[in-house]
């Protein structure tokens, strides 16, 4: 049996966990998306009526709304981190001593 060093376990550990942080907000945001699908394709309609007039609007219009809202929070909460953590390491200058 051969044996691994650990130092290449931990790079393989570090190269899975890259892909970790960008793929939970992308999987949250593409089922919004797929919800948001089904509620036009199945969801029921907003039915309003007056003395004379009868209106009848898709709920999915309202769905939207919010599913636009998450879809921005999510964004800028699960992609902002993986800037920010680069932008850090970028902006720290290497000691020369």
């Amino acid at each position: 049996m051969a044996a691994v060093p650990s130092h290449a376990m931990a790079e393989s550990r570090g190269r899975t966990r890259a892909f970790v942080p960008e793929m939970w907000p992308s999987l949250a945001i593409a089922v919004i998306w797929l919800v948001v699908f089904a509620v036009a394709l199945f969801g029921p309609d907003i039915v309003a009526s007056s003395a004379g007039s009868f209106t009848r609007i898709p709920s999915a219009i309202v769905v939207v709304f919010f599913a636009w809202l998450a879809t921005l929070a999510i964004a800028r909460h699960g992609f902002g981190r993986a800037e920010r953590s680069s932008q850090s390491n970028q902006s720290t200058p290497a000691s020369d001593t």
